[in-house]
């Protein structure tokens, strides 16, 4: 089991305090307020940006705080009921590159709204070894946005019941008490699929990733929508599982390209196993999209450089940040969200990745 990880990307704010000397404890509010000749209180107020304080005295208690290198304790200050301004972004097995994609658009749009992100990985946040990372790190952070969770993890059951101010992000597992921002994964294959049946092809195998989020299920849901609405027979010789990742995609798609009839078109669930596809193709000597086309699914930036460029599903990844963080914001600010599930369409972007089905006319 990989060992959990925690990153935080604080772009203004310091978790700790710093020292000078790292011998040296830190400064307590009391030593900064008998330099600036204030009352701790006034401290206090002057540091945190609450209450009061003449600007002469604010300027001879920063400028004390500055002397002694002092910063506040922000989880004290979490426990006395202050804002932190962190949003934390929590996250399953951090690796994919939509999901590198999707925590980079979402710092962003925080930044944007004066907050902060904590950036944290596990494989489990239910795992007992986490259990105390998770439950500090919670308290420390305003509200939080879980992307891309494991329907499986305990710890979204903890969130229901405990009303902490969080937002799901491309989760299809299950219902959840929580508000959801995703996108139509059903509706997104069900347009890939249909692109290659406009094409000619009529023998379409899929590639499915895992099951945690339930994003690969509604995706090979919308493949069968397709080749049902088409009145062609779902084959199942032609579904297989590629773990949402390059060598595994490239496996299955040797596993397609081996049957006696192999297809003649492959729908990969995301981006990264299309690439294995297009490799494979490759190494038996076929061409894309002479031989088979390929189609994936998120459009992340490396799609449009590889050989062949790739036609696949794009998700509105901008969108799909600045509803996130502006759901999770009105939730740490009082108020409720417009919806619980906010579901974002695709859009198809046809590269040079797919064509005609070989003896189509």
């Amino acid at each position: 089991m990989p060992s959990a990880t925690c990153t935080a990307l604080v772009q203004s704010i310091p978790l700790f305090s710093t020292r000078r000397n790292p011998m040296r404890k830190a400064s307590k509010l009391s030593e900064v307020a008998k330099i600036a000749g204030v009352s701790p209180i006034t401290a206090s107020r002057a540091i945190r940006g609450v209450g009061y304080v003449s600007e002469a005295a604010r300027e001879r208690i920063m400028a004390a705080a500055a002397q002694l290198n002092y910063t506040p304790d922000m989880l004290a200050r979490r426990m006395r009921g202050d804002k932190s301004n962190l949003i934390g972004v929590f996250v399953n097995n951090y690796g994919s590159m939509v999901l590198h994609e999707i925590t980079r658009m979402i710092s962003s749009e925080a930044r944007a709204r004066g907050y902060d992100i904590l950036l944290f990985n596990a494989e489990r946040f239910d795992n007992p070894a986490r259990t105390g990372t998770v439950e500090m790190l919670s308290k420390l952070c305003d509200g939080l946005l879980l992307v891309m969770p494991n329907g499986a993890d305990r710890y979204l059951e903890s969130l229901e019941q405990h009303s902490v101010p969080a937002v799901l992000v491309n989760f299809d597992a299950r219902p959840v008490r929580l508000p959801v921002v995703a996108i139509e994964n059903r509706m997104g294959a069900r347009a890939a699929v249909e692109h290659l049946l406009a094409l000619g092809h009529r023998r379409i195998g899929f590639i499915g990733g895992t099951p945690h989020t339930g994003q690969s299920g509604e995706r090979e849901l919308g493949y069968k929508d397709a080749l049902h609405a088409a009145g062609l027979r779902v084959d199942a010789a032609l579904v297989e599982s590629g773990a949402f990742a390059q060598a595994p995609g490239n496996a299955a798609a040797q596993r397609l390209l081996a049957l006696p009839r192999p297809p003649t078109a492959i729908f990969a669930a995301n981006d990264e196993m299309a690439y294995g596809a297009i490799d494979a193709v490759h190494s038996r000597g076929l061409q894309v999209p002479r031989d088979v086309s390929v189609i994936g699914f998120d459009d992340i930036p490396l799609s449009s450089h590889v050989f062949p460029p790739l036609t696949t599903m794009r998700q509105p990844l901008a969108a799909l940040a600045t509803q996130a963080v502006s759901d999770v914001v009105a939730l740490i600010q009082g108020a409720g969200v417009t919806s619980a599930r906010t579901a974002f369409p695709m859009e198809l972007v046809i590269r040079q990745s797919t064509g005609p089905a070989p003896g189509a006319a």
